[in-house]
């Protein structure tokens, strides 16, 4: 069952698979909203005048909306809000789930879809919610000029506060606690996403390009994240500015 009390937001304009995401979410307990295009779900989320709702984790977007597609939805929800995007695509649309990660969706799925798959994908994502508001046995983590405040989730560089997701800063904190060691996109993806994870393993690539955005590093000479190739990634220790 899921946690009673989590919202979840399904944005498509097709109402039967509405109503059946709706029936499958209801049963594990979530309390489901609905729009049916993308200003719909704006107004919903309080990005627009007269907001419906604006208590809402999670957001299963459609990208293919009648009005605003998703795509727009989420670049304009991603200015002021971290809240928990996952993606849905028809499975020719490669280019749309590398940018719709690019601008900020935590995952994606494709269409046509188990609808049992999409609960499980939404559980899976509330679980690791909750894993990265539990206590750690390190507080505060400093390597260098980064200080990764675990119960702050909270990053700053050389003093400056650095502005990261959500999932990116759980990225980050993964790769930093364990300095010097290579951790591979699958580990990653436990660490982070969770043991069952169903996506693609690049969107790790995707969210480490965007941290590494945030912390002015560069991949050919990082500083704080290296890339080895054909395992995956690992935080450099003590490379001060």
């Amino acid at each position: 069952m899921g946690i009673v009390g989590r919202t979840v937001l399904v944005v498509d304009d097709e109402p039967q698979i509405r109503a059946l995401l709706r029936e499958y979410l209801a049963a594990e307990g979530y309390q489901v909203l609905e729009a049916d295009s993308g200003a719909t779900a704006l107004r919903q989320l309080g990005m627009l005048s007269e907001p419906v709702a604006r208590n809402v984790d999670l957001v299963l977007l459609d990208i293919g909306l009648p009005d605003v597609d998703g795509l727009q939805v989420l670049t304009q929800l991603r200015r002021s809000s971290q809240v928990y995007v996952i993606l849905v695509t028809a499975r020719t649309e490669e280019t749309d789930k590398l940018v719709g990660l690019t601008v900020g969706a935590d995952d994606y799925i494709t269409k046509p879809f188990s609808v049992r798959e999409v609960v499980a994908r939404i559980k899976a994502a509330f679980r690791r919610m909750d894993a990265s508001t539990e206590p750690d046995d390190a507080d505060v983590i400093v390597i260098g000029d980064l200080r990764i405040d675990l119960g702050a989730h909270e990053v700053r560089q050389a003093g400056a506060l650095v502005e990261l997701s959500a999932l990116d800063f759980d990225l980050l904190a993964a790769l930093a606690a364990s300095p010097g060691r290579v951790l591979s996109r699958v580990q990653l993806l436990e660490k982070v996403w969770g043991y069952d994870f169903y996506g693609d393993e690049r969107v790790v690539d995707v969210h480490i390009r965007t941290m590494r955005k945030a912390l002015g590093d560069d991949p050919l000479e990082p500083r704080y994240i290296a890339t080895v190739r054909g395992v995956g990634y690992k935080f450099l220790p003590g490379r001060p500015r």
